[in-house]
């Protein structure tokens, strides 16, 4: 008999326990992919095994063979970034101690002897934590929204190594592109500052020419060597955001110049509303709202009834009848009456609701600074393009024709051609300014910024600055 009555609660629970919830990690997994495929139209794999390691592999070592585009950079950096492989075996951990929250506590038994005289008593019993019984629904959903929590947070990386490889690869183009035409500089320099010296041996030049030109050789020598290192450097932070290293570092391969410009920008009249709708970060601020209200309800359930025990007992004696029963345990509220873990839970709550206006006031402010940046940066990069660089040209030519019937001489032809390639560097930076600014405001719009844009200014070749004024 006693043993029926002890199997019985076991049965019970082993009922209970195997109606809980079982790890399942690849759908924690499942909502981020579909977000990425739906924010960015790119794909997002997590290597949880070697097999699955190597067909990431294969499928970089299959984006490296031609020059990257833009797209195909983000799309690469999504596969092969380390930190965020990384990030998403944090859905694993967060999926066993969702299910480990959902799953009630294991009993406890206990085994006793006495032995009075002749008498010998064996008692035993078994313990059962009610509270968690009571409270396992409350427990379930709090682990359950701070699991949504962790993947809102992983699905913001994923923008963020999206955002960053966007950039830097828009970066390195343009420094790839800058260093070449601070080659052509520095080739024009040369030829200048040669022309300059056989002309002043035999007396032609004066020696402030002389001194003009080798100046800005000088000058042209600097700038490219800042624009190699710049270069390197831009090429550098690419490789980190793209993850590669060994074999794939060395397939990889970036076009020679920039894309051209879009025949016009985006029209977002409303582009505060999108971001509002659409950012992660405030979706996130407004979850952990609610996650903080479902605790703040369960503290306050729990507030002076916290630790509640069952316990079934069974004392049998060699002289007397078996005894069975229960006993209740109850924590009194004599020295902690909770008012402590509640002031805790409603802080927590406030702190919340203060955050996501926080969240959200950003949210606007960045998404305007975004598009004013964006629009700005299009018309400039037009501006050189339409009319800057075609006056360039245009007096170019002229001065060709002047040179040809021997109207100017040849150091006034080279210096206009050094001034041509500075306005061909500016251009180049402006439109390098439009790409970053438009991925900047994509970025946005669906989440929070991760770098500032780069700021709307001229070429950084020092040798371009200098032909300026020659």
């Amino acid at each position: 008999m006693t043993r029926a009555r002890l199997t019985a609660p076991m049965l019970l629970l082993a009922l209970l326990l195997g109606g809980c919830a079982s790890l399942d990690p690849e759908a924690r997994f499942e909502p981020i992919k579909t977000q990425a495929q739906q924010h960015l139209n790119k794909d997002l794999q997590w290597a949880r095994s070697p097999q699955e390691r190597q067909a990431i592999q294969d499928r970089v070592h299959e984006l490296l063979q031609a020059p990257l585009s833009a797209e195909q950079a983000v799309q690469l950096a999504l596969l092969n970034h380390r930190g965020l492989q990384a990030q998403l075996h944090q859905l694993g951990i967060a999926d066993a101690a969702f299910v480990q929250a959902t799953r009630l506590p294991n009993p406890g038994i206990s085994l006793g002897r006495f032995k009075r005289e002749q008498e010998l008593e064996i008692e035993r019993g078994l313990h059962f934590n009610l509270m968690s019984l009571f409270s396992s629904n409350s427990r379930a959903r709090l682990a359950d929204l701070q699991t949504q929590a962790l993947q809102r947070e992983i699905g913001q990386q994923v923008l963020k190594v999206a955002a960053e490889a966007r950039r830097a690869y828009w970066m390195a183009v343009a420094a790839q592109q800058l260093q070449q035409y601070s080659q052509q500089v520095m080739d024009a320099a040369e030829a200048g500052a040669e022309l300059a010296q056989r002309m002043s041996t035999v007396g032609n030049v004066t020696k402030l020419r002389l001194a003009r030109e080798q100046s800005f050789y000088a000058d042209a020598a600097l700038g490219l060597a800042h624009a190699e290192m710049e270069s390197r450097s831009r090429q550098e932070a690419l490789i980190r955001a793209l993850g590669l290293w060994g074999e794939s570092l060395a397939l990889l391969k970036l076009p020679e110049r920039l894309p051209d410009l879009p025949s016009q920008t985006k029209e977002l009249p409303e582009v505060e509303r999108l971001a509002i709708a659409q950012r992660l970060d405030v979706q996130e601020a407004k979850k952990s709202v609610q996650a903080r209200a479902a605790q703040l309800g369960l503290t306050r359930s729990t507030r002076f009834i916290n630790v509640l025990d069952l316990g079934l007992a069974s004392n049998r004696s060699n002289l007397d009848a078996t005894q069975t029963g229960f006993e209740l345990s109850l924590e009194l509220p004599v020295f902690d009456w909770g008012e402590a873990r509640l002031a805790h839970a409603e802080a927590s709550y406030m702190q919340s609701l203060e955050r996501t206006a926080y969240i959200a006031i950003k949210a606007r402010s960045e998404a305007r600074e975004a598009y004013s940046q964006y629009r700005s940066a299009f018309d400039i990069a037009r501006h050189y393009r339409d009319e800057v660089l075609p006056l360039r040209k245009r007096i170019s030519e002229e001065n060709l024709l002047l040179y040809n019937g021997m109207f100017i001489s040849t150091f006034e032809l080279l210096a206009d051609a050094r001034a041509q390639i500075s306005a061909v560097a500016a251009a180049i930076a402006a439109q390098r300014d439009f790409f970053v600014a438009e991925a900047a405001l994509n970025q946005a719009l669906i989440g929070p910024l991760t770098s500032p844009t780069l700021p709307l200014s001229a070429p950084s070749s020092a040798a371009a600055e200098a032909g300026a004024g020659h």
